[in-house]
């Protein structure tokens, strides 16, 4: 709550001669408003309340009525009592924010617009009063008026020709943004070329080039931009889509043309070499899979799965990459290569243990777990020291719904290194799963202030995951007293 209008309010009365009975009023509608603020609400809308009844035409009472009102989310009540306070002093900006600022959190863009014109009257010195008021406009999707006020607005602004400013810049990148979105597409690239060099983010107009010449169906010169933007961030998907939009590939062949030359000119790239795994078919598909497989478990690669896991849609191709890569862990077993039949330098022990995480990530995910658990164990076997193994092996556990297990094998990974937050707080997130809630609060205690319960300090952080997780486990041990108190910690913490 920002009290600043009704502190000017209250300054103002005390300049007149007759403020003794409103001195009074305010002071009490202060005295609510400080009172809400200590959590004391049931005595704040008393003390408001009381304020009002003395003198219902009191602007300031309304205001700090409103602001009472928006904290407990009643939001329509207190859009009622601002409209009230304005009755009263029709030219205040703290209340005329304040209404615009719910207005537009109700989505009552009408009224945001009538609210914004108000304060622009009032400051048509400030930039805020200006985008404020376009913004308006542009939620009504009245993108002529929108426009016409942003570059009013735009032509007050004293800025030399080579000067970089920031707020400008987004000023002129925000008007084109609403070009984009009334489909002037044209007029944008015009505008954006225009103001080029006064915008400080020079990787957006190139974007916004590219977009628009496809736009504007001048496909070659779009595909010049999304050249020049993927040799900048060739990891990038979407300028690989507009290269595909502007270069139009007819068949499959000219279509992977396309990512070859890419990866030619990029070869660390992992783009240009994964994107077309989305759409080639069959035995294409297992060549290109089978190079990219090799690559990474090579060179040690643990994301891989997660590189390949929105490809499981199709069973095609699942079957594929299962056959693939059992086949290699069956031969790395034996000769250590990809294939018995090859020859040349062998692989390093590595490279069995990344194929086997690979495998156990795999057969969680379609469901297999015993035989997920099957592969993280032989990879634990060979190298116990990996975190990664035991985060996996705790994760399948999980899948398969024995969350005490799961807790163990957590606990072990974070055991492994105690230094890293983020296993420290996945290991307490297990164990609250798991209901072991002390284990839980000893986890979080390493990562704590020391001399203050781990639970308090959690409280003070306003850790929210974790009082969630506590108030499910209590709910599930019964012990609802305990469950009910981690809720209400929430709700004091999100109001």
């Amino acid at each position: 709550m920002r009290p600043g209008g009704v502190c000017s309010s209250f300054l103002w009365f005390l300049c007149h001669t007759s403020f003794e009975k409103h001195f009074q009023l305010e002071t009490l509608a202060m005295k609510g408003l400080t009172l809400n603020c200590l959590g004391k609400k049931e005595e704040a809308y008393e003390f408001v309340r009381k304020g009002l009844r003395n003198d219902v035409k009191s602007h300031v009472c309304w205001h700090v009525y409103g602001l009472l009102q928006r904290s407990d989310k009643k939001y329509d009540e207190a859009i009622k009592c601002y409209r009230n306070a304005l009755k009263l002093d029709k030219d205040n900006l703290q209340i005329l924010r304040d209404l615009s600022l719910l207005q537009i959190q109700m989505r009552d863009l009408e009224g945001y617009r009538e609210t914004r014109y108000q304060l622009l009257q009032l400051r048509p010195t400030q930039r805020a009063s200006w985008i404020g008021y376009a913004i308006a406009y542009h939620l009504l999707k009245d993108y002529d008026m929108a426009l016409k006020l942003l570059e009013e607005f735009r032509k007050t602004q004293q800025i030399p020709p080579n000067k970089i400013d920031y707020e400008y810049s987004e000023l002129i990148l925000y008007q084109n943004q609403v070009m984009r979105e009334a489909d002037l597409f044209q007029e944008s690239l015009e505008h954006i070329e225009t103001y080029e060099k006064q915008i400080c983010d020079k990787l957006v107009v190139e974007e916004i080039k590219g977009e628009m010449l496809l736009k504007l169906g001048r496909l070659k010169e779009a595909g010049e931009i999304y050249k020049e933007l993927i040799d900048r961030n060739a990891e990038n998907w979407y300028y690989y889509e507009g290269l595909e939009k502007a270069l139009q590939p007819s068949t499959l062949e000219e279509r992977l043309q396309i990512y070859e030359e890419v990866s030619k000119r990029h070869p660390r790239a992992v783009s240009p070499r994964r994107l077309p795994l989305n759409f080639v078919p069959g035995e294409t598909f297992r060549e290109l899979m089978d190079k990219f497989l090799r690559v990474n478990f090579s060179k040690g690669c643990p994301p891989l799965f997660t590189t390949l896991k929105s490809l499981y849609y199709n069973t095609e191709k699942v079957e594929i990459i299962q056959e693939l890569v059992t086949g290699y862990e069956a031969s790395l077993k034996t000769c250590d290569f990809f294939s018995p039949y090859e020859n040349g330098e062998k692989e390093p022990p590595t490279t069995l243990l990344w194929v086997r995480y690979f495998l156990a990530q795999h057969f969680d995910k379609l469901g297999q777990c015993s035989l997920a658990l099957e592969y993280i164990n032989a990879a634990i076997a060979s190298t116990p020291t990996l975190i990664e193994l035991f985060y996996l092996k705790a994760k399948i556990y999980k899948h398969v719904g024995n969350l005490k297990e799961a807790a163990k094998w957590m606990d072990e990974a974070q055991s492994l290194d105690t230094a890293d937050r983020f296993i420290n707080s996945k290991c307490a997130k297990y164990m609250l799963r798991a209901n072991m809630v002390k284990d839980a609060e000893e986890m979080c205690s390493k990562f704590t202030r020391e001399g203050t319960s781990a639970m308090e300090n959690l409280n003070e952080m306003q850790c929210m995951w974790f009082q969630t997780e506590c108030a499910s486990a209590y709910q599930r041990l019964a012990k609802y007293g305990d469950a009910l108190k981690k809720c209400h910690e929430v709700e004091r913490v999100s109001r």
